[in-house]
This record gives structure tokens, sequence and C-alpha cells, in this order.
């Protein structure tokens, strides 16, 4: 991945150094107002991914990201994991977990965050 675009309200995409520029009403650099996000991949492809959660493991934060096809599903399950942090604007970063006692360990409180959803929804509360 070498670049992220964030995407606001709908279809209409934002840098994430300049999110005002899409006028979609996103109120800036608040990951939590995006619904989807733009990778663009090392071949150059790009892809659409919805945000699931950020997520803690220790003193770091970890994004989960859901892949779409050109019609807005995921029909094989498979999600992406990546290091989150923030500029020291406020801008959100990506990055590739390299380490792989790392990524393990953000796998396992993945399925953590995903098990107290499911047992969440089956209890009738509401999703965070």
């Amino acid at each position: 991945m070498s670049d992220t675009e964030f995407g606001c309200s709908g279809s209409t995409s934002c840098s994430p150094s300049d999110c005002a520029s899409c006028a979609g009403g996103c109120g800036g650099s608040d990951i939590s107002s995006h619904r989807t996000i733009t990778l663009t991949m090392e071949d150059d492809t790009e892809v659409e991914c919805a945000i699931l959660t950020i997520f803690p493991v220790d003193a770091k934060e970890y994004i989960a990201l859901l892949p779409l096809d050109e019609n807005g599903q995921n029909t094989d399950g498979e999600v992406y994991l990546y290091s989150f942090t923030r500029t020291e604007s406020g801008d959100p970063m990506l990055a590739n977990i390299e380490d792989d006692e790392e990524y393990n360990k953000a796998a396992v409180a993945f399925d953590v965050v995903l098990q107290n959803a499911r047992d969440a929804e089956e209890a009738g509360a509401p999703l965070e």
C-alpha cells in the first residue's frame, strides 16, 4: 500500500491531508466519519475497502478493512489488517504489519472484537 484516500459520504473521496476538499462534510481527518477507504496497492491497483473497526493491541492501534468488489460486496470474507497511527496534524496513517508475531496478536484481538460484536448482536444490544 503506497497511498490512501478516505471515502466521504457515499462515493466522494478526499485526500487525508486535505479532507475538506471533498465537500462531503466528513469533518476533516476523523476516520470514524468515513465508511470506506481506497487503498493503492504496490502494483498501483486500487481496492475500495469498508472500514470495520479500529482497535487497540498493547500500546498500538490497528484497523480492520473489508475489501469490496466493483459491486460494493465482499464474497470471500477476507479482511485486511493494518497498523493505524496519526500524523502530528491528526491525519490517519496505515502501515503494513511486517512482524508475524505482531500480526498474530492483531488477528487474535480482531477475532475477539468480532466475537464480541456477534455476542452483542445475538443479545439484541446495539452495535457501537
